[in-house]
């Protein structure tokens, strides 16, 4: 899901660069002391799940759990994936500078917009399932939309690789779903504090 330099235009990069900083403002106001630990730990594993590329057609596709950070930190997920993205273009050369914004747009802003509808319905066990599965799923989904319209934006004979790009991470949607289930269901039940919403705690289900 990465957005390599040299392929976008001018007007998209910058555009990406603005909203990039404006979240990774939000973000760092928002999150607080005590859920440093977690923003790192989550930056960490989308550095290393990102890094696992599995070959799909004439490309590949990886893991981006964007849902999942979105659903645990909020706004928060914007620096963190910030600082994993930026480490990866240091010591891998994934990305790029220029492109950090759009990229940063693109996973955490998806992560952020595929969420929100789910999030306040993680407090209902009953529909706690369906409602993380939605929000992994529909987070992928979103990124490869994001990632087609910079594509498309940027030079309308892009649209054929745009299309490749959001059905190859078809299975990524099914798989991030799933993912963002099993951890959610199973911090409802040995740690629902981090799944907290709007001050209050979802409580521990017996």
């Amino acid at each position: 899901m990465h957005l390599a330099e040299g392929i976008l235009s001018g007007p998209v990069l910058l555009g990406g660069a603005v909203l990039a900083a404006v979240g990774t403002g939000i973000g760092l106001r928002k999150i607080d002391q005590e859920r440093l630990m977690t923003t790192a730990l989550l930056s960490a594993a989308f550095f290393v799940a990102s890094l696992v590329h599995v070959p799909v057609g004439p490309g590949s596709v990886h893991l981006l759990l964007n849902g999942l950070m979105a659903l645990l930190l909020g706004w928060g997920c914007v620096p963190a994936i910030l600082v994993a993205l930026v480490l990866q273009a240091v010591f891998f050369q994934f990305g790029g500078f220029t492109v950090l914004g759009v990229n940063v747009v693109i996973i955490a802003g998806a992560g952020l917009l595929g969420s929100c509808m789910f999030r306040s319905r993680l407090a209902d066990a009953k529909g706690r399932a369906v409602a993380a599965f939605m929000a992994g799923f529909l987070s992928v989904a979103l990124a490869a939309l994001f990632m087609a319209v910079a594509l498309v934006t940027t030079n309308q004979n892009f649209l054929v690789t745009a299309r490749v790009v959001f059905v190859a991470h078809l299975p990524v949607m099914v798989v991030e779903g799933a993912i963002t289930m099993f951890v959610v269901g199973f911090l409802a039940k040995v740690q629902p504090e981090i799944l907290g919403l709007d001050g209050s705690l979802i409580k521990k289900e017996e």
